[in-house]
């Protein structure tokens, strides 16, 4: 098939971008990487009657780290951030996350801000996003305003954002000291969407035991929310084997919300939460005790 007729804009100021999604509001859509988008056109998923092309909009495409944070232009490639080693350093979780976006073609084209703005509970930076706590910067003609994670998904492809408002980037904040992270998923293909992911961070205190433990996830559960699996690992040994880590699978697989699909039962997807979460915790806490050990030293 191909795309319903509508009409392209290409703006090269972002305040003439602004201007274009202030005219023509609902009617309106943006396009940056176009990996979601263009498909969904091109299949006419989305007809809308005027498309903003961005990507001539000078300023969009910066990756800024700072002592807080790492802030993310809406044009920066997945590719380009997976390869910013000072954001790496920064954040680790954010290259642990981007590695498992679909093909090296796709992530060369495609948007980190792009992506949490589609509001896909099967990709992985909206719960990167989700589980460091961090925000967007929404631009239109009335002015700039953040939005916290917890208040941009409003369901499964849907956001808070306005009509005539423009992500113009998302801020990554840095996750505490003595903490490491985690990305594990399955898939039916390399590159597939995720039938189950999940993301994880887990903090040690100052002996090596767990602190805290939190997760995410990706096909499964409520898109920005955070699961606290603190209770049941508190205390464990950042090196315990992966079965001492089965109670904190469980409290999972009994909180996440899953539902079934052509790809997966719910069953299924329950089995793959908990056991999914085992894995993702055991690997940050061992990237914690690495990490602080080397800090340490």
């Amino acid at each position: 098939m191909k795309p319903a007729p509508f009409t392209y804009h290409r703006p090269t100021e972002l305040a003439e971008a602004l201007g274009v999604l202030a005219e023509v509001g609902h009617d309106g859509k943006v396009l940056a990487g176009g990996q979601s988008l263009i498909p969904m056109l091109s299949m006419r998923l989305a007809s809308p009657a005027n498309l903003v092309d961005i990507n001539a909009v000078r300023g969009l495409d910066g990756v800024t780290v700072d002592a807080d944070a790492v802030r993310v232009g809406a044009l920066v490639r997945h590719a380009g951030l997976e390869r910013h080693e000072e954001a790496a350093r920064a954040i680790p979780l954010l290259r642990q996350g981007l590695r498992l976006v679909a093909h090296g073609t796709i992530r060369n084209r495609g948007t980190t801000v792009g992506s949490i703005a589609h509001a896909d509970p099967s990709a992985e930076m909206p719960a990167v996003l989700t589980l460091l706590g961090g925000r967007v910067v929404a631009a239109s003609v009335r002015g700039e305003r953040e939005i916290a994670v917890g208040d941009l998904f409003a369901g499964p492809l849907e956001t808070t954002l306005e009509p005539d408002e423009l992500v113009v980037a998302a801020v990554f904040p840095r996750p505490p000291a003595r903490s490491g992270s985690a990305v594990v998923e399955v898939a039916r293909r390399h590159g597939d969407y995720a039938v189950c992911g999940v993301v994880a961070q887990v903090v040690l205190d100052a002996s090596g035991s767990v602190a805290s433990a939190r997760a995410t996830y990706v096909t499964a559960g409520e898109l920005g929310r955070v699961v606290d699996l603190g209770e049941p690992a508190r205390g464990l040994e950042a090196t315990a084997p992966q079965d001492v880590w089965s109670a904190a699978g469980e409290l999972a697989a009994q909180t996440v919300e899953v539902e079934g699909d052509i790809h997966a039962s719910a069953a299924y997807r329950r089995h793959l939460v908990g056991v999914l979460t085992q894995r993702a915790l055991r690997s940050a806490a061992q990237q914690a005790a690495t990490t602080s050990g080397r800090s340490a030293a």
